[in-house]
């Protein structure tokens, strides 16, 4: 099936309403044509009944003399052939006409319009045709008294059958040189003015159906350049306004989810950049005093061996722990890992955290303060996961905070949520690592200052699985802090 473009069907359409509309315009002239020309006849030949009835007395002591009656009707029939006479009775019976065998159809004339012509008339006034069992045409009427009595009605078509015969070819000519006049005229008119008409009003929407191709082979430069046009708020338009206020505005949706993937892939490519090298470093120290151990192991004594040995066994360790970081986080970053949550208090479990780094703070000489408000109600949240949290927080606070430092926990109700806060006396973050800070690790031998890592990607995640988020908050003094909430 062939499809038309909307330009066509547009032209269709309007073709289609230019015909109904000549047609209905033709059919109204003939129509109000007719009226007119019914109503005037029946003004001018309003008293033709009433003229008859008073020149050739049609009612006499003895009644009808239908002979002489039907005389009379062919003669007035034969002078104006329009016109046909009938007499009816009180009743509105047909009791006296001139109307060939066969051609009368009514015994009986509705007498409710002659009623109507006789006292205010309104023309045209249709009554019924005796010739036909439907029809309705304009009359004549005057009442036929007797003794000051009505004893019947004198009734007269204006237009009677032999006009209709001939009226009805005349009123087909008439009518198909109107229509044909009209749809000539208004053709031609239509398509001159439909065609500007059609070109100014499909002019935006060409505009827009070339800009959106443009969009199909251009790539992301026209998507970008289609994105910074204004939209209907800045420059106002109608439907088709409206049309390329959507297009502009998914426009803007995917060359901003462009940029952020964009981001993104930037994000991953650095990712993978600062894993490859948080790896290859411990690998390197491993594989040289591996290597070394198997080159010397005659010339090394026994202490240098077990020194070196202890040393790959710490690398080693560094490896593994690397690698574990990066599955656990690719295991929530992709939802495998769910959430079990259950009522528990959080400062018991800061309590046991607190107990797993007694020895690496005391072997620095750091002080681990915890401020618990008093009353603090349970939360609702994965102990796993919440342990896991204050466990990388604390560990990244006493490796950062200076020996001799301080590490502060603090834990306080605020509404339906408890919140939680980890601060230091570190060297702070850098300000330009605060923006990326939980989304990628950086290289920590390229700056002298404190970064992120793994385990501050891992907290945002299993965070963010509770509902909370976690923020970096600042301080007037040196270090860093973190805090977050989670609902009771």
């Amino acid at each position: 099936m062939r499809t038309f473009s909307l330009s066509q069907r547009l032209t269709l359409t309007f073709a289609l309403l230019l015909l109904c509309s000549c047609a209905l315009l033709g059919w109204l002239q003939v129509r109000t044509s007719t009226q007119y020309s019914q109503a005037v006849i029946q003004q001018l030949s309003g008293d033709l009944a009433q003229h008859i009835n008073q020149s050739y007395p049609l009612l006499g002591q003895d009644g009808i003399n239908k002979d002489s009656v039907r005389t009379l009707f062919d003669h007035l029939m034969a002078v104006n052939p329009s016109v046909e006479v009938y007499l009816l009775d009180k009743q509105g019976n047909i009791v006296g006409d001139g109307a060939p065998p066969g051609h009368l159809k009514r015994e009986r004339i509705d007498l409710q319009p002659l009623q109507e012509a006789m006292n205010s008339p309104h023309y045209p006034v249709y009554g019924d045709d005796p010739r036909s069992l439907h029809g309705k045409k304009v009359f004549s009427v005057a009442p036929m008294r007797q003794d000051g009595q009505i004893k019947g009605y004198l009734y007269v078509i204006l237009l009677g059958e032999k006009y209709s015969a001939l009226n009805s070819d005349a009123q087909f000519n008439a009518l198909l040189k109107i229509v044909l006049l009209s749809i000539s005229l208004v053709a031609l008119l239509g398509l001159i003015v439909g065609g500007l008409a059609f070109r100014w009003i499909t002019r935006p929407l060409r505009s827009l159906s070339r800009q959106v191709h443009a969009l199909e082979t251009g790539g992301m430069e026209e998507m970008k350049a289609m994105a910074a046009q204004p939209t209907r708020d800045e420059i106002g338009g109608d439907e088709i306004g409206l049309l390329r206020q959507g297009v502009i505005s998914m426009a803007r949706r995917i060359a901003e989810q462009w940029q952020r993937l964009s981001h993104q892939d930037q994000l991953r490519r650095e990712f993978i950049a600062n894993i490859s090298h948080d790896l290859r470093t411990p690998l390197t120290s491993l594989h040289g005093y591996l290597e070394s151990l198997s080159v010397m192991s005659a010339t090394l004594s026994e202490a240098d061996k077990k020194r070196y040995l202890d040393i790959a066994l710490g690398q080693s360790q560094k490896v593994g722990t690397l690698a574990q970081s990066l599955f656990e986080l690719a295991r929530l970053e992709y939802g495998v890992v769910k959430p079990q949550k259950e009522h528990f208090s959080l400062s018991e479990l800061l309590q046991d955290v607190f107990q797993k780094f007694e020895l690496a703070a005391q072997t620095r000489q750091q002080q681990m303060l915890a401020d618990i408000q008093p009353g603090l109600p349970m939360i609702d949240a994965d102990v796993g996961m919440i342990e896991r949290v204050l466990t990388n927080l604390l560990d990244n606070a006493i490796r950062h905070a200076p020996e001799k430092g301080t590490i502060s926990v603090r834990l306080w109700a605020e509404g339906e949520k408890v919140l939680v806060q980890v601060s230091d006396n570190g060297p702070g973050i850098a300000q330009e690592l605060k923006e990326g800070l939980f989304v990628r690790p950086s290289i920590a031998s390229q700056s002298r200052l404190r970064v992120g890592g793994l385990g501050l990607m891992i907290v945002r995640q299993m965070l963010q699985l509770h509902g909370s988020d976690i923020m970096l908050v600042d301080k007037a003094e040196n270090g860093a802090c973190f805090r977050f909430a989670l609902p009771v």
